[in-house]
This record gives structure tokens, C-alpha cells and sequence, in this order.
């Protein structure tokens, strides 16, 4: 059985754009880069010519991957979600107990997840623990750095899907 990918739409265009970008010019950039490496002679010794093999590697792993992550994905109008419990797409608000201070998160799915941009996955031990909870709830999680304590302030759909 195939094991759906839950994904924004955002998310969902974001990866298709980088399969086109591969397919339709990346993989003709290597192409074209082994055609000249190979016009330099010997290809045992040819440094270009391994290196773009090498790439051509990387893109085709990579276009393969999206092509499977995009089978599975299944697209999640965040716009649409309830806000009466943490779920995908729902942006949380957090009271750090044990730093004082707020955090919120956006939950997303593995493929999407920044925490620089306070996009956190459904997958990662702190989004596991926010699923499913609702405001006033307190939330504990185990850390690199140890056990945490926070208190769901809010939920809210994201302002943008």
C-alpha cells in the first residue's frame, strides 16, 4: 500500500517547479557538460567528465525522488483546516515554560519543514507532541538539549496556502 505524503498546495507547486527546473534544464546542462568533457580525451583521467557524471547522478536520484514524493503527496488546502486542535497546516502558538517566551509553528510535512521559518514537521518529536492538542493544553517533549514544557497559546490557519 502506498503511504500518502500529506503536503500544502505551496508545498506541493514548490516541488513540482524543481522537477520541471531538473528535467528541463539541469538534465540538458549535464548532458551537454559530459558531451564536452568527453571531446577531452581520455576518460579515465578526465576530471570534468567524472564530475558531470556525478551530477548527472545527483539530478537523476533527485528527479526520481520528487517524481515519488509528488505520487504520494496528498495536497491539504491549509486555509481549510479547523483550528480547534493543532492539525496540519495550523500555525501554533507557544508559551516556552521553561524560557518564558513565545514560539509559534506552522505543521507541515517532512519535505516542508524550516524551522528558520518556524515550519516544523508532523514527524519531528515537538510536532508529534503539538498534534491533536488543543489551546490551554500543555505540551511536553524530549529535546537534544532535554525535556521541554510549553503551554498552546493559539491556533490559527496559516494567512497565506
Amino acid at each position: 500500500m502506498i503511504e500518502r505524503m500529506p503536503i500544502s498546495r505551496m508545498g506541493f507547486n514548490r516541488l513540482r517547479k524543481e522537477l520541471e527546473q531538473l528535467e528541463r534544464r539541469e538534465r540538458h546542462d549535464v548532458i551537454r557538460a559530459i558531451e564536452v568533457a568527453r571531446e577531452h580525451g581520455d576518460l579515465r583521467e578526465n576530471a570534468e567528465y567524472h564530475a558531470a557524471k556525478e551530477r548527472q547522478g545527483h539530478v537523476e536520484g533527485r528527479i526520481l525522488e520528487l517524481k515519488d514524493k509528488l505520487s504520494r503527496a496528498e495536497v491539504i488546502d491549509c486555509s481549510e483546516v479547523s483550528c480547534q486542535r493543532a492539525v496540519f497546516g495550523t500555525v501554533v502558538t507557544m508559551l516556552d515554560l521553561d524560557e518564558d517566551i513565545e514560539v509559534t509553528y506552522q505543521l507541515l510535512g517532512p519535505e516542508e519543514s524550516d524551522v528558520k521559518k518556524g515550519i516544523i514537521s508532523l514527524q519531528s518529536p515537538l510536532g508529534r507532541s503539538i498534534l491533536g492538542k488543543e489551546v490551554g493544553d500543555q505540551v511536553k517533549v524530549v529535546t537534544p538539549g532535554g525535556m521541554r514544557e510549553f503551554e498552546i497559546i493559539s491556533i490559527a490557519s496559516p494567512e497565506n496556502d
